[in-house]
Protein backbone atom coordinates (compact mmCIF):
# COMPACT_ATOMS: atom_id res chain seq x y z
CA UNK A 1 0.00 0.00 0.00
CA UNK A 2 3.17 2.58 0.99
CA UNK A 3 4.43 0.97 -2.40
CA UNK A 4 1.59 2.14 -4.57
CA UNK A 5 1.01 5.49 -2.65
CA UNK A 6 4.74 6.33 -3.17
CA UNK A 7 4.80 5.46 -6.60
CA UNK A 8 1.71 7.67 -6.72
CA UNK A 9 2.69 10.72 -4.98
CA UNK A 10 6.38 10.01 -7.95
CA UNK A 11 3.77 10.23 -10.71
CA UNK A 12 1.96 13.38 -9.57
CA UNK A 13 5.46 15.02 -8.49
CA UNK A 14 6.67 14.24 -12.60
CA UNK A 15 3.09 15.43 -13.91
CA UNK A 16 3.81 18.59 -11.88
CA UNK A 17 7.24 18.97 -13.06
CA UNK A 18 6.56 18.12 -17.10
CA UNK A 19 3.91 21.19 -16.61
CA UNK A 20 6.22 23.61 -15.09
CA UNK A 21 9.15 22.81 -17.76
CA UNK A 22 6.33 22.48 -20.70
CA UNK A 23 5.97 26.15 -19.15
CA UNK A 24 9.43 27.53 -19.55
CA UNK A 25 9.49 25.97 -23.06
CA UNK A 26 6.46 27.81 -24.29
CA UNK A 27 7.50 31.01 -22.85
CA UNK A 28 11.65 30.87 -23.98
CA UNK A 29 12.94 28.29 -26.56
CA UNK A 30 10.20 30.29 -29.31
CA UNK A 31 12.36 33.73 -28.79
CA UNK A 32 15.62 31.93 -28.57
CA UNK A 33 14.54 30.04 -32.03
CA UNK A 34 13.75 32.75 -33.95
CA UNK A 35 16.95 34.52 -32.79
CA UNK A 36 19.25 31.63 -33.75
CA UNK A 37 17.67 31.62 -37.20
CA UNK A 38 18.11 35.34 -37.91
CA UNK A 39 22.02 34.56 -36.24
CA UNK A 40 22.76 31.50 -38.64
CA UNK A 41 21.05 33.17 -41.42
CA UNK A 42 23.03 36.41 -41.04
CA UNK A 43 26.11 34.20 -40.80
CA UNK A 44 26.29 32.08 -44.28
CA UNK A 45 23.97 33.52 -46.30
CA UNK A 46 27.27 34.54 -47.77
CA UNK A 47 27.10 31.27 -49.17
CA UNK A 48 24.05 32.76 -51.67
CA UNK A 49 25.74 36.15 -51.76
CA UNK A 50 28.48 34.06 -53.81
CA UNK A 51 26.11 33.50 -56.55
CA UNK A 52 26.34 36.79 -57.80
CA UNK A 53 28.74 38.39 -55.89
CA UNK A 54 31.97 36.33 -57.06
CA UNK A 55 31.47 37.24 -60.69
CA UNK A 56 30.32 41.20 -60.02
CA UNK A 57 33.34 41.61 -57.58
CA UNK A 58 35.99 39.01 -59.51
CA UNK A 59 36.35 37.32 -56.43
CA UNK A 60 38.29 33.24 -56.86
CA UNK A 61 36.93 30.53 -54.70
CA UNK A 62 39.95 30.75 -52.59
CA UNK A 63 38.98 34.52 -51.61
CA UNK A 64 35.22 33.66 -51.27
CA UNK A 65 36.83 30.71 -48.53
CA UNK A 66 38.94 32.89 -46.71
CA UNK A 67 36.34 35.56 -46.58
CA UNK A 68 33.76 33.17 -45.85
CA UNK A 69 35.71 31.43 -43.08
CA UNK A 70 37.64 34.63 -41.14
CA UNK A 71 34.47 35.30 -39.41
CA UNK A 72 35.57 32.41 -37.42
CA UNK A 73 38.44 34.51 -36.78
CA UNK A 74 37.05 37.36 -34.99
CA UNK A 75 34.93 34.94 -33.40
CA UNK A 76 37.31 32.84 -31.99
CA UNK A 77 38.83 36.04 -30.20
CA UNK A 78 36.23 37.47 -28.61
CA UNK A 79 33.95 34.27 -27.60
CA UNK A 80 35.20 33.57 -24.39
CA UNK A 81 35.55 37.32 -23.22
CA UNK A 82 31.54 37.76 -24.33
CA UNK A 83 30.12 34.20 -22.89
CA UNK A 84 32.39 35.62 -19.60
CA UNK A 85 30.83 39.08 -19.40
CA UNK A 86 27.09 37.48 -20.19
CA UNK A 87 27.61 34.99 -17.23
CA UNK A 88 28.23 38.09 -14.90
CA UNK A 89 26.34 40.84 -16.13
CA UNK A 90 23.44 38.82 -17.18
CA UNK A 91 21.69 37.24 -20.71
CA UNK A 92 19.30 39.80 -21.50
CA UNK A 93 21.01 42.95 -21.85
CA UNK A 94 24.24 41.25 -23.58
CA UNK A 95 22.30 38.75 -25.56
CA UNK A 96 20.32 42.34 -27.29
CA UNK A 97 23.72 44.16 -27.55
CA UNK A 98 24.76 40.98 -29.98
CA UNK A 99 22.10 40.85 -32.17
CA UNK A 100 21.57 44.47 -33.08
CA UNK A 101 25.54 44.94 -33.27
CA UNK A 102 25.59 41.96 -35.83
CA UNK A 103 22.81 42.99 -37.55
CA UNK A 104 24.07 46.60 -38.40
CA UNK A 105 26.97 44.48 -39.67
CA UNK A 106 25.13 41.99 -41.47
CA UNK A 107 23.37 44.79 -43.38
CA UNK A 108 27.10 46.48 -43.78
CA UNK A 109 27.93 43.85 -45.75
CA UNK A 110 26.36 44.93 -49.23
CA UNK A 111 28.73 47.83 -49.08
CA UNK A 112 31.74 45.14 -49.89
CA UNK A 113 33.63 46.31 -52.68
CA UNK A 114 37.10 44.41 -52.60
CA UNK A 115 38.99 41.71 -51.08
CA UNK A 116 39.66 43.46 -48.30
CA UNK A 117 36.97 45.33 -47.52
CA UNK A 118 35.05 41.59 -47.59
CA UNK A 119 37.51 40.27 -44.83
CA UNK A 120 37.42 43.23 -42.40
CA UNK A 121 33.54 43.35 -42.82
CA UNK A 122 33.63 39.37 -42.41
CA UNK A 123 36.01 39.54 -38.86
CA UNK A 124 33.93 42.47 -37.16
CA UNK A 125 30.83 40.37 -37.73
CA UNK A 126 32.40 37.26 -35.97
CA UNK A 127 33.53 39.49 -33.38
CA UNK A 128 30.32 41.03 -33.00
CA UNK A 129 28.37 37.66 -33.06
CA UNK A 130 30.48 36.49 -30.63
CA UNK A 131 28.94 34.64 -27.41
CA UNK A 132 25.55 34.42 -29.02
CA UNK A 133 25.19 30.34 -29.26
CA UNK A 134 27.62 29.37 -26.39
CA UNK A 135 25.60 32.08 -24.14
CA UNK A 136 22.49 30.55 -25.27
CA UNK A 137 23.92 27.20 -24.41
CA UNK A 138 24.86 28.36 -21.07
CA UNK A 139 21.15 30.22 -20.37
CA UNK A 140 19.48 26.57 -21.04
CA UNK A 141 21.19 25.48 -17.88
CA UNK A 142 19.83 28.02 -15.40
CA UNK A 143 16.56 26.85 -16.43
CA UNK A 144 16.62 23.28 -17.21
CA UNK A 145 18.52 20.06 -15.43
CA UNK A 146 20.15 17.75 -17.85
CA UNK A 147 17.72 15.05 -18.20
CA UNK A 148 15.17 17.43 -19.64
CA UNK A 149 17.95 20.44 -21.50
CA UNK A 150 18.64 17.86 -24.67
CA UNK A 151 14.94 18.32 -25.96
CA UNK A 152 15.25 21.90 -24.82
CA UNK A 153 18.81 22.40 -26.67
CA UNK A 154 17.59 20.65 -29.58
CA UNK A 155 14.65 22.29 -30.10
CA UNK A 156 16.75 25.26 -29.81
CA UNK A 157 19.32 24.03 -32.41
CA UNK A 158 16.64 23.18 -35.22
CA UNK A 159 17.31 26.83 -35.88
CA UNK A 160 19.65 25.89 -38.01
CA UNK A 161 18.20 24.13 -40.06
CA UNK A 162 15.27 26.01 -40.03
CA UNK A 163 17.47 29.01 -41.40
CA UNK A 164 18.20 26.47 -44.35
CA UNK A 165 14.82 25.79 -44.60
CA UNK A 166 13.54 29.01 -44.84
CA UNK A 167 17.08 31.02 -45.98
CA UNK A 168 17.36 28.95 -48.97
CA UNK A 169 14.37 30.00 -50.98
CA UNK A 170 14.12 33.24 -49.28
CA UNK A 171 17.91 33.88 -50.43
CA UNK A 172 17.16 32.45 -53.90
CA UNK A 173 13.72 35.21 -54.49
CA UNK A 174 15.88 38.01 -53.04
CA UNK A 175 18.68 37.48 -55.51
CA UNK A 176 16.55 36.64 -58.21
CA UNK A 177 13.53 39.52 -57.79
CA UNK A 178 15.38 42.17 -56.14
CA UNK A 179 18.74 42.32 -58.82
CA UNK A 180 18.52 46.09 -59.94
CA UNK A 181 16.10 47.25 -57.75
CA UNK A 182 17.10 50.38 -56.88
CA UNK A 183 20.20 50.22 -58.46
CA UNK A 184 21.49 47.79 -55.77
CA UNK A 185 22.71 43.80 -56.98
CA UNK A 186 20.56 41.19 -55.71
CA UNK A 187 23.27 40.06 -53.47
CA UNK A 188 23.22 43.89 -51.95
CA UNK A 189 19.46 43.11 -51.23
CA UNK A 190 20.11 39.68 -49.74
CA UNK A 191 22.37 41.21 -46.78
CA UNK A 192 20.68 44.42 -46.28
CA UNK A 193 16.72 42.05 -45.73
CA UNK A 194 18.17 39.44 -43.85
CA UNK A 195 19.80 41.63 -41.83
CA UNK A 196 17.33 43.97 -40.37
CA UNK A 197 15.43 41.22 -38.34
CA UNK A 198 18.37 40.49 -36.15
CA UNK A 199 18.11 44.56 -34.99
CA UNK A 200 14.32 44.19 -34.27
CA UNK A 201 15.15 40.86 -32.39
CA UNK A 202 17.82 42.67 -29.94
CA UNK A 203 14.96 45.13 -29.25
CA UNK A 204 12.62 42.02 -28.09
CA UNK A 205 15.42 40.12 -26.08
CA UNK A 206 16.01 43.27 -23.84
CA UNK A 207 12.19 43.60 -23.18
CA UNK A 208 11.47 39.91 -23.13
CA UNK A 209 14.12 37.58 -21.66
CA UNK A 210 14.60 37.46 -18.01
CA UNK A 211 18.31 37.10 -16.95
CA UNK A 212 17.43 34.20 -14.06
CA UNK A 213 14.68 31.51 -12.75
CA UNK A 214 13.93 34.15 -9.80
CA UNK A 215 13.39 37.09 -12.02
CA UNK A 216 10.77 35.12 -13.50
CA UNK A 217 7.33 36.92 -12.52
CA UNK A 218 5.35 34.74 -15.16
CA UNK A 219 6.18 31.96 -12.89
CA UNK A 220 4.62 31.21 -9.47
CA UNK A 221 6.90 31.04 -6.24
CA UNK A 222 6.22 26.73 -5.96
CA UNK A 223 7.20 26.81 -10.15
CA UNK A 224 10.53 28.68 -9.44
CA UNK A 225 11.06 26.56 -6.41
CA UNK A 226 11.01 23.53 -7.63
CA UNK A 227 13.13 24.44 -11.39
CA UNK A 228 15.69 25.87 -8.40
CA UNK A 229 15.96 22.39 -6.60
CA UNK A 230 16.67 20.46 -9.48
CA UNK A 231 18.75 22.95 -10.77
CA UNK A 232 20.94 22.72 -7.44
CA UNK A 233 20.91 19.76 -7.26
CA UNK A 234 22.56 18.91 -10.84
CA UNK A 235 25.44 22.00 -9.95
CA UNK A 236 26.54 19.91 -7.21
CA UNK A 237 27.70 17.25 -9.25
CA UNK A 238 29.66 19.37 -11.53
CA UNK A 239 33.68 21.11 -11.46
CA UNK A 240 32.78 24.81 -10.08
CA UNK A 241 36.08 26.79 -10.96
CA UNK A 242 37.03 29.80 -12.65
CA UNK A 243 38.22 30.53 -16.56
CA UNK A 244 41.59 28.96 -16.32
CA UNK A 245 40.34 25.70 -14.37
CA UNK A 246 37.74 24.93 -17.56
CA UNK A 247 40.62 26.34 -19.87
CA UNK A 248 43.62 23.84 -18.28
CA UNK A 249 41.01 21.27 -18.18
CA UNK A 250 41.99 17.67 -20.72
CA UNK A 251 38.46 17.02 -21.14
CA UNK A 252 37.71 20.25 -21.87
CA UNK A 253 40.48 19.91 -24.45
CA UNK A 254 39.14 16.89 -25.99
CA UNK A 255 35.64 18.22 -26.35
CA UNK A 256 36.67 20.98 -28.22
CA UNK A 257 38.44 18.84 -30.75
CA UNK A 258 35.34 16.68 -31.02
CA UNK A 259 33.38 19.61 -31.64
CA UNK A 260 35.68 21.01 -34.39
CA UNK A 261 35.61 18.03 -36.62
CA UNK A 262 31.83 17.73 -36.07
CA UNK A 263 31.10 21.60 -36.75
CA UNK A 264 33.61 21.32 -40.03
CA UNK A 265 30.95 19.04 -41.28
CA UNK A 266 28.07 21.72 -40.94
CA UNK A 267 30.49 24.60 -42.22
CA UNK A 268 31.02 22.72 -45.21
CA UNK A 269 27.55 21.88 -45.82
CA UNK A 270 26.36 25.46 -45.06
CA UNK A 271 28.52 27.67 -47.23
CA UNK A 272 28.79 25.59 -50.18
CA UNK A 273 25.57 23.88 -50.62
CA UNK A 274 24.17 26.53 -52.81
CA UNK A 275 27.60 25.90 -55.04
CA UNK A 276 27.39 22.13 -55.03
CA UNK A 277 23.65 21.78 -55.75
CA UNK A 278 24.35 24.45 -58.63
CA UNK A 279 27.05 22.61 -59.99
CA UNK A 280 24.74 19.35 -60.65
CA UNK A 281 23.00 21.09 -62.92
CA UNK A 282 21.01 23.58 -61.32
CA UNK A 283 21.47 26.96 -62.66
CA UNK A 284 18.31 29.44 -61.22
CA UNK A 285 18.68 30.64 -58.11
CA UNK A 286 15.58 30.28 -56.98
CA UNK A 287 15.25 27.16 -57.51
CA UNK A 288 18.76 26.51 -56.10
CA UNK A 289 17.09 27.72 -52.90
CA UNK A 290 14.31 25.28 -52.75
CA UNK A 291 16.52 22.28 -53.49
CA UNK A 292 18.53 23.39 -50.97
CA UNK A 293 15.48 23.28 -48.07
CA UNK A 294 15.46 19.60 -48.69
CA UNK A 295 18.05 18.21 -46.35
CA UNK A 296 17.65 20.86 -44.05
CA UNK A 297 14.09 19.54 -43.61
CA UNK A 298 14.97 15.86 -42.88
CA UNK A 299 17.78 18.03 -40.93
CA UNK A 300 14.91 18.56 -38.19
CA UNK A 301 13.00 15.43 -38.10
CA UNK A 302 16.78 13.40 -37.82
CA UNK A 303 17.64 16.25 -34.97
CA UNK A 304 14.59 16.13 -32.63
CA UNK A 305 14.39 12.02 -32.30
CA UNK A 306 17.80 11.29 -32.05
CA UNK A 307 18.09 14.24 -29.00
CA UNK A 308 14.66 12.26 -27.30
CA UNK A 309 16.36 9.20 -27.56
CA UNK A 310 19.59 10.68 -25.79
CA UNK A 311 17.31 12.19 -23.42
CA UNK A 312 15.32 8.87 -23.02
CA UNK A 313 18.79 6.64 -22.28
CA UNK A 314 20.42 9.05 -20.63
CA UNK A 315 23.65 8.50 -23.10
CA UNK A 316 25.31 11.26 -25.61
CA UNK A 317 28.46 9.46 -27.14
CA UNK A 318 27.29 6.71 -29.24
CA UNK A 319 24.32 8.37 -30.28
CA UNK A 320 26.79 11.38 -31.61
CA UNK A 321 29.16 9.08 -32.83
CA UNK A 322 26.59 7.23 -34.93
CA UNK A 323 25.08 10.92 -36.32
CA UNK A 324 28.83 12.08 -37.47
CA UNK A 325 29.39 8.43 -39.11
CA UNK A 326 26.28 8.47 -41.05
CA UNK A 327 26.40 12.21 -41.94
CA UNK A 328 30.26 11.07 -43.34
CA UNK A 329 28.44 8.26 -45.57
CA UNK A 330 26.11 10.96 -46.96
CA UNK A 331 29.06 13.36 -47.58
CA UNK A 332 30.47 10.08 -50.05
CA UNK A 333 27.72 8.87 -51.57
CA UNK A 334 27.11 12.69 -52.64
CA UNK A 335 30.24 12.50 -54.30
CA UNK A 336 30.64 9.13 -55.55
CA UNK A 337 27.14 9.71 -57.65
CA UNK A 338 27.60 13.68 -58.14
CA UNK A 339 26.80 12.86 -62.12
CA UNK A 340 23.65 11.87 -60.72
CA UNK A 341 21.23 14.48 -59.43
CA UNK A 342 18.96 12.64 -57.34
CA UNK A 343 21.52 10.14 -55.97
CA UNK A 344 24.16 13.41 -54.92
CA UNK A 345 20.76 14.90 -53.62
CA UNK A 346 19.96 11.95 -51.44
CA UNK A 347 23.91 11.92 -50.63
CA UNK A 348 23.77 15.22 -49.41
CA UNK A 349 20.08 14.74 -47.25
CA UNK A 350 21.72 11.84 -45.20
CA UNK A 351 24.30 14.15 -44.49
CA UNK A 352 22.97 16.95 -43.78
CA UNK A 353 20.76 14.66 -41.13
CA UNK A 354 24.03 12.94 -39.45
CA UNK A 355 25.61 16.47 -39.00
CA UNK A 356 22.98 18.42 -37.73
CA UNK A 357 22.38 15.03 -35.04
CA UNK A 358 25.59 15.55 -33.64
CA UNK A 359 25.43 19.31 -32.64
CA UNK A 360 22.59 18.74 -29.74
CA UNK A 361 23.85 15.45 -28.41
CA UNK A 362 27.14 17.03 -28.32
CA UNK A 363 26.26 19.79 -26.07
CA UNK A 364 24.87 16.81 -23.63
CA UNK A 365 28.44 16.34 -22.78
CA UNK A 366 29.95 20.02 -21.64
CA UNK A 367 26.97 21.13 -19.96
CA UNK A 368 26.92 17.81 -17.37
CA UNK A 369 30.58 18.31 -16.91
CA UNK A 370 30.93 21.92 -16.03
CA UNK A 371 29.41 24.75 -13.81
CA UNK A 372 29.72 28.61 -12.87
CA UNK A 373 31.99 30.40 -14.16
CA UNK A 374 34.10 27.62 -15.48
CA UNK A 375 30.39 26.35 -17.58
CA UNK A 376 30.78 29.96 -19.36
CA UNK A 377 34.40 29.91 -19.82
CA UNK A 378 34.10 26.47 -21.02
CA UNK A 379 31.63 26.12 -23.11
CA UNK A 380 32.71 29.28 -24.78
CA UNK A 381 36.30 27.76 -25.29
CA UNK A 382 34.67 24.50 -26.79
CA UNK A 383 32.43 26.62 -29.30
CA UNK A 384 34.98 29.08 -30.64
CA UNK A 385 37.43 26.03 -31.00
CA UNK A 386 35.08 24.26 -32.54
CA UNK A 387 33.90 27.16 -35.04
CA UNK A 388 37.59 27.82 -36.01
CA UNK A 389 36.84 25.05 -38.45
CA UNK A 390 34.26 27.34 -39.77
CA UNK A 391 36.89 28.95 -41.08
CA UNK A 392 39.45 26.23 -41.91
CA UNK A 393 36.36 24.24 -43.86
CA UNK A 394 35.45 26.74 -46.13
CA UNK A 395 38.83 27.88 -47.19
CA UNK A 396 40.20 24.70 -47.53
CA UNK A 397 37.18 23.58 -50.06
CA UNK A 398 37.81 26.84 -52.22
CA UNK A 399 41.41 26.39 -52.38
CA UNK A 400 40.63 22.19 -53.48
CA UNK A 401 38.35 23.62 -55.98
CA UNK A 402 40.34 26.17 -57.02
CA UNK A 403 43.31 24.01 -57.53
CA UNK A 404 40.94 20.95 -58.73
CA UNK A 405 37.66 22.64 -59.82
CA UNK A 406 35.63 20.26 -57.95
CA UNK A 407 34.47 19.97 -54.37
CA UNK A 408 34.53 16.81 -54.25
CA UNK A 409 38.00 16.19 -52.66
CA UNK A 410 36.96 18.75 -50.27
CA UNK A 411 33.95 16.73 -48.88
CA UNK A 412 35.96 13.40 -48.44
CA UNK A 413 38.15 15.57 -46.01
CA UNK A 414 34.43 16.69 -44.29
CA UNK A 415 33.93 13.07 -43.99
CA UNK A 416 37.02 12.10 -43.24
CA UNK A 417 36.74 14.84 -39.96
CA UNK A 418 33.46 13.97 -39.12
CA UNK A 419 34.88 9.88 -39.07
CA UNK A 420 37.43 11.23 -36.61
CA UNK A 421 35.37 13.31 -34.27
CA UNK A 422 33.20 10.06 -34.48
CA UNK A 423 36.03 7.97 -32.82
CA UNK A 424 37.20 10.96 -30.15
CA UNK A 425 33.47 11.43 -28.93
CA UNK A 426 33.78 7.55 -27.54
CA UNK A 427 36.48 8.42 -25.40
CA UNK A 428 34.43 11.18 -23.78
CA UNK A 429 33.87 10.64 -19.77
CA UNK A 430 31.90 12.97 -18.10
CA UNK A 431 31.10 11.43 -14.97
CA UNK A 432 27.61 11.29 -15.52
CA UNK A 433 25.82 8.26 -17.48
Amino acid sequence: MNTSTSALDMGVAKSEADAVYRKVGLRLIPLLFICYIAAYLDRVNVGFAKLQMQSALQFSDSIYGLGAGIFFIGYFIFEIPSNVVLHKAGARRWIARIMISWGLLSAASMFVWSPMSFYVIRFLLGAAEAGFFPGIILYLTYWYPAERRGRATSLFMTAVAFAGIIGGPLSGWILKSMNGTNGWAGWQWLFLLEGLPSIALGFVVLFYLEDRVRDAKWLTPAERDLIARDIAAEESTKAEGGVFDALFNPKVWLLALVYFCFVSGLYGISFWLPTIIKSIGVADPLDVGLLSAIPWSFGVVAMYLTARSADRHQERRWHAALAAITGAAGLVLSVSFHANPVVAMVGLTIATMGIMTTLPVFWGLPTALLGGTAAAAGIAFINSFGNLSGFSAPFLIGVIKDITHSTDAGLHLLAALLVLGAMLVLGVRTGRR
